[in-house]
């Protein structure tokens, strides 16, 4: 064997022995991929949910929608005021229009609490092929909600595919629509991400105090009499977890009340007593 072919020989030994070792054919890939996770190829609900509150604090990109007439919507038109973003498919059958009525009565209890204007709601259709303006239009009708301040928007796939990324969600394809994970986002005024909200119905409280701590914390123009009306009526909201509802509980300022007349009625007496012993 001539020495060319010798060299010739050898390279190809050593060529099948790396290729035969485990892992080393892909390394070059692997190196070049970086720690980018692969993409899961079905839906996982606790993947999904890492995903989703990985989003927390992030903030959401100013991206352009259609509302239920077709007209252009910018999402940072959304910001000064809490935001709850909700997205769903309109072909959905069940799950989407009986989340969206369950996060109706949320809504209408927190605004109950917070004010009509505290806050704004949005939802958006992620099925871009079907969820037009007038789908989306038709979906709102359909659930009944005629709420100020409660958008259904529609986009392109690049701009849902952005939108996912920003606050965590998840969404794959499937034999009978979609499999996602159900999930409102709360967004504060200056858009990121503050918490995520699971599941189709839920307890009140697990919107309702975020967005109670996000209103609370936000500059006001109220005057001070107003405002301190309104963190006092804050203040005697009561949860009633047994029908997940809220009321009003004045009772304790009226405790307060009738104790400081009290207070200042036997003031008043002490000091008619010590006048009238030391006269």
């Amino acid at each position: 064997m001539t020495p060319r072919l010798r060299v010739v020989h050898i390279s190809t030994v050593l060529v099948v022995l790396v290729l035969l070792v485990p892992g080393q054919g892909s390394s070059a890939a692997q190196v070049a991929e970086g720690d980018i996770p692969p993409v899961p190829r079905q839906f996982d609900n606790d993947s999904a949910l890492k995903y989703s509150q990985a989003a927390i604090g992030r903030t959401v990109g100013d991206y352009m929608f259609l509302d239920r007439e077709g007209r252009p919507v910018r999402l940072s038109g959304f910001r000064g005021r809490p935001l709850v973003i909700s997205l769903i498919y309109t072909s959905c059958y069940h799950i989407c229009p009986t989340t969206t009525r369950n996060l109706a009565k949320a809504v209408d209890a927190a605004r109950e609490i917070l004010g009509p204007n505290s806050f704004r709601v949005i939802t958006i259709g992620f099925d871009t092929g079907n969820d037009t303006p007038q789908a989306m239009r038709s979906f709102a009708r359909l659930q009944g909600i005629d709420i100020p301040g409660w958008h259904f928007l529609s986009a392109d796939k690049a701009t849902i595919d952005a939108l996912s990324r920003d606050l965590g969600f998840q969404y794959f394809p499937s034999p009978k629509g979609f499999d996602h994970l159900i999930q409102a986002t709360v967004v504060d005024a200056e858009g990121k991400v503050y918490r995520q909200v699971y599941g189709m119905s839920f307890n009140l409280p697990l919107l309702v105090n975020p967005l109670k701590e996000l209103v609370l914390d936000q500059p006001s123009d109220k005057s001070l009499f107003s405002t301190i009306s309104d963190r006092v009526r804050l203040f005697c909201t009561v949860y009633d977890a047994a029908n997940n509802r809220y009321y009003f509980d004045y009772s304790l300022f009226v405790g307060i009340a009738i104790g400081a007349i009290i207070l200042v009625g036997l003031s008043f007496w002490l000091i008619r007593e010590w006048r009238r012993s030391t006269g």
